[in-house]
């Protein structure tokens, strides 16, 4: 029910002469004159508790508002500072309170180029330049004095505030201590070295993964150097006996003629036609064995391997076999890439990333007929460029944009863990490059960019 009227003061002005009131004054009279004006009062009175209802209303709704600005004032654990135009301190939050010390009368009303002063004191005139022009500014390192006599670090952020026209009225400014700032930091770079810890520990699973997967191929690509080697061997510690009698003799003082007949007997000369041949076969086995050493040291080496320039080509032949070592059935591999074309990067990265797509296109290629994988590679533009394509069943446009995600994998359960493009696509990163997955008409297409040189990396 609304609340009852006051009556109006004596010194209210005078309200409009109601209709009907005119005629009564003028002798007029009747029922229906007083009808109309009993009409009027009550139509009036009406309007009038209508606007103080909704006037009561209003004053609720700015209550609220209010209510809620202070508390979220209240709430907040960033500091808070509102200037007028004239770069006079209007109102604090809760939070400055605490931190200082002082009361709100300590600081309401005092210019801020005298409550705040710069870090730096040779940054004081620029400070208050950009107070007096209400300019925005960012991190803007500042020392506040508390009521303990302390001077307190503070980075705060500061930007114009402005009426309903647009036209600036004040300076609203946001700070936070530089202590809780340095300890979020601090935090921060800790988070970010743990995340590089367990990528490089992603990479090395991987390469591990890798490894096992290729285990058996490289076991027979050793056992046959090595088994060549022993059987040169072999023959040559049978050799070195014979040697070993004939010159014997020959220090002995022995006969010409006894020389020759054991000569003879020895072999000498069909020892001596076949060990050069010994030898380059045993010193082209040691060279195999190195070589496959050497990239095993280099697939499952450090994040630290040093750039390099070599030949592109090389570096792919070298992929390919590596997949095929593990394969009972490989798919026909074309390559097309220039024998001079150079690149200038980190080998065993660039190894890796090969490999990953190289397997990649055999598991998806597993039981199709015709099985083809072709790799590309020329000089482009801003650098050389490896394109890798297969006729398999291509990779669904749902599964395209989550292609490089971690963890995420278009193979059965326990056929993959979704990490080897993920890794490819960081370590082309590091390299420079870029990797992408192109469209296809049929099957995959992924494409390699070099840069043209290596970028700079952080000692």
């Amino acid at each position: 029910m609304p609340r009852a009227l006051r009556p109006p003061r004596n010194d209210s002005p005078a309200p409009a002469a109601l209709p009907g009131i005119d005629r009564l004054a003028e002798g007029g009279g009747g029922e229906e004159v007083w009808l109309d004006v009993i009409r009027q009062m009550d139509r009036v009175y009406a309007e009038l508790v209508e606007s103080q209802v909704a006037l009561e209303e209003k004053n609720a709704e700015l209550e609220n508002a209010q209510e809620f600005i202070a508390s979220v004032m209240r709430a907040m654990s960033d500091l808070l500072i509102v200037a007028d135009a004239e770069g006079r301190i209007v109102q604090v939050n809760d939070a400055l309170i605490r931190l200082s010390g002082l009361a709100p009368g300590d600081l309401e009303g005092r210019p801020l180029a005298e409550v705040l002063r710069p870090a730096d004191p040779a940054e004081g005139p620029a400070f208050e330049a950009d107070l007096r022009a209400r300019r925005p500014f960012s991190d803007r390192e500042v020392t506040i004095r508390a009521a303990s006599g302390e001077a307190v670090a503070l980075s705060v952020n500061g930007s114009p505030r402005r009426d309903r026209r647009d036209r600036p009225v004040g300076l609203v400014l946001i700070g936070r201590p530089v202590g809780e700032l340095q300890r979020a930091y601090r935090e921060l770079d800790a988070a970010l070295r743990r995340f590089e810890r367990a990528q490089q520990h992603l990479v090395a699973s991987e390469k591990m993964a890798a490894l096992g997967r290729l285990v058996a191929g490289v076991a027979h690509e050793l056992n046959n150097p090595i088994s060549f080697i022993y059987g040169n061997m072999h023959a040559l510690q049978k050799y070195e006996s014979r040697i070993t009698r004939y010159l014997a003799a020959v220090e002995g003082g022995a006969p010409g003629r006894d020389l020759a007949a054991l000569r003879e007997e020895l072999g000498i000369a069909r020892i001596l036609d076949d060990m050069p041949r010994l030898i380059e076969g045993t010193l082209e086995g040691a060279e195999r064995v190195s070589a496959i050493v050497q990239d095993l040291r280099r697939f499952s080496g450090t994040q630290n391997e040093p750039d390099e320039e070599f030949a592109l080509r090389r570096a792919l032949e070298t992929a390919v076999s590596w997949v095929a070592r593990g394969q009972a059935v490989m798919p026909q591999v074309v390559l097309d890439c220039p024998e001079g074309l150079l690149v200038h990067t980190r080998r065993g990265h660039l190894h890796q990333i090969i490999v990953n797509l190289l397997q990649n296109a055999v598991d998806a290629l597993a039981g199709t007929g015709r099985a083809r994988i072709e790799i590309t590679a020329r000089a482009g533009d801003a650098g050389p460029e490896v394109e890798l394509a297969d006729n398999g069943p291509g990779i669904r446009p749902e599964a395209a944009d989550r292609i490089f995600e971690p963890f995420f994998t278009t193979k059965p359960a326990g056929k993959g863990t979704g990490l080897g493009l993920y890794l490819s696509w960081r370590m082309a990163e590091e390299l420079g490059a870029r990797l992408e997955l192109l469209p296809a008409a049929r099957g995959a297409r992924f494409r390699l960019r070099l840069p043209a040189s290596p970028p700079e990396r952080a000692p």
